[in-house]
């Protein structure tokens, strides 16, 4: 096969660190369009970007010229850099270590876009670490409680 076709649909989720109530309405669409930025600037074609109060979630195509891994440490070091020149409230702005990322049917991408536009929303009702063990569950994947979190 002389040429490499790949179409892999990556929905990341990371979290603030201690989940503390950091990304402020006055900058959630500067930080979304942001990280957006970084993912298409490494040929990961976003979708969709959002999240609430203590986390993000990115919907892109994952560029067959970078790993996961690669992807998501650009995505967390550039805009945890970034959002530290927003001003004092944001001097001691971390991302949690860990993320999770989850493939995509291309049918089902239409759902996870709409998922992530209705982030405020869907938080009224359910807590981040609620939506969290609910992904893993749906994903089947398995995890420890004690290391999830911290």
């Amino acid at each position: 096969m002389g040429q490499s076709l790949v179409k892999n649909y990556v929905h990341i989720v990371f979290s603030t660190k201690h989940r503390q109530s950091l990304i402020l309405p006055s900058i959630e669409t500067e930080l979304f369009s942001y990280l957006g930025g970084i993912c298409n600037n490494l040929e990961c074609h976003v979708l969709k970007v959002g999240g609430y109060k203590d986390h993000i979630h990115v919907l892109c195509m994952l560029s067959k010229k970078i790993a996961l891994m690669k992807l998501v440490e650009q995505l967390k070091s550039n805009s945890s850099k970034w959002i530290k020149t927003k001003g004092n409230d944001f001097k001691n702005f971390y991302w949690q270590d860990g993320y999770g990322a989850f493939s995509v049917r291309p049918s089902e991408v239409e759902i996870v876009i709409n998922y992530i536009a209705n982030q405020k929303e869907h938080h009224s009702k359910k807590t981040f670490k609620d939506e969290y063990k609910a992904v893993l569950k749906k994903y089947e994947v398995s995890y420890d409680e004690r290391y999830v979190w911290d």
